[in-house]
């Protein structure tokens, strides 16, 4: 088992919660439809087709959460245009299957979010639209901004929605598992800690850290107390995380769902990863 205080992350730091309002996470696979499959047979949650982007390299299927963040499952279209496939930023994850590549926060204001981590030194790019289309015909159409070197790889990226944001999270107007409230933590996988920890200091003004020894993952871990990002490096050169690291470089290695129980939980167990294919841990009394 995993531990983490994960019971802290909503009470403690409000304003701090509302920074870090999870939009969604993503899990970059080939072949949607088995991903959709491997996660109902692995966790027993249900996932539904959303649509291609608009993009025409990418589709994707979400499971939902009754707190509105959801987990996107992300994959190449059939017969993708190659070359706006070769430009996306996610088609390594994509065509390696390997699961985790990024995560979505919802600030209040996203230009003033972008204004404000500049001024703190830390580079965010002008919004960019963009959108899909679901299956039902309804038209999706929102903004991104990307925080850092990565789009939603080391730093969460921000969006905004045109269109409202629940036809984007529900699209059958419901969540579709309400077994766990939502994604309560996302782990990166990180190289350097300390210079980690100095990184998301800078960005958000986080407080100090909790560093843990985690055998279960085999690596260090450090934990930002209000906050629900976790960042990993590994124990060993030889691990899962050290050949994620240097496949992939820093980004989510897993993800981690939580309850509607109040604040006390601390246990996370883990669904199949040879059965699943990547790593989602659960919030557990």
């Amino acid at each position: 088992m995993l531990r983490l205080p994960l019971g802290i992350a909503l009470t403690a730091f409000p304003l701090m919660a509302q920074q870090f309002h999870i939009d969604h996470v993503t899990v970059a696979g080939r072949d949607v439809k088995a991903m959709t499959e491997a996660l109902r047979k692995a966790t027993g949650i249900m996932a539904e087709y959303g649509g291609p982007h608009s993009n025409h390299a990418t589709e994707m299927a979400l499971a939902s959460f009754p707190d509105g963040s959801y987990l996107e499952l992300i994959a190449i279209q059939p017969k993708p245009d190659p070359a706006a496939l070769a430009a996306h930023y996610w088609h390594k994850f994509m065509e390696a299957d390997a699961g985790p590549c990024a995560w979505a926060i919802r600030p209040m204001d996203l230009p003033v979010e972008v204004e404000r981590l500049r001024k703190a030194g830390v580079d965010a790019t002008d919004p960019r639209r963009a959108g899909r289309k679901r299956p039902d015909g309804v038209e999706l159409d929102w903004e991104t901004a990307q925080v850092g070197p990565t789009n939603g790889g080391f730093f969460p990226f921000m969006i905004h929605d045109f269109t409202p944001r629940d036809n984007r999270a529900f699209p059958s107007g419901k969540p579709t598992t309400d077994k766990w409230a939502g994604i309560v933590n996302v782990v990166i996988g990180v190289r350097d800690l300390d210079d980690a920890i100095v990184r998301y200091r800078q960005a958000y003004d986080l407080p100090a850290p909790v560093i843990e020894r985690n055998l279960a993952l085999g690596a260090r871990l450090v934990l930002f107390p209000g906050a629900p990002v976790v960042l990993a490096t590994p124990l060993s050169q030889h691990s899962w995380l050290s050949d994620r690291l240097n496949r992939f470089g820093e980004a989510p290695c897993a993800f981690v769902l939580g309850t509607r129980r109040p604040t006390a939980f601390d246990k996370i167990s883990w669904a199949a990863a040879d059965q699943l294919g990547w790593h989602l841990g659960f919030e557990v009394p």
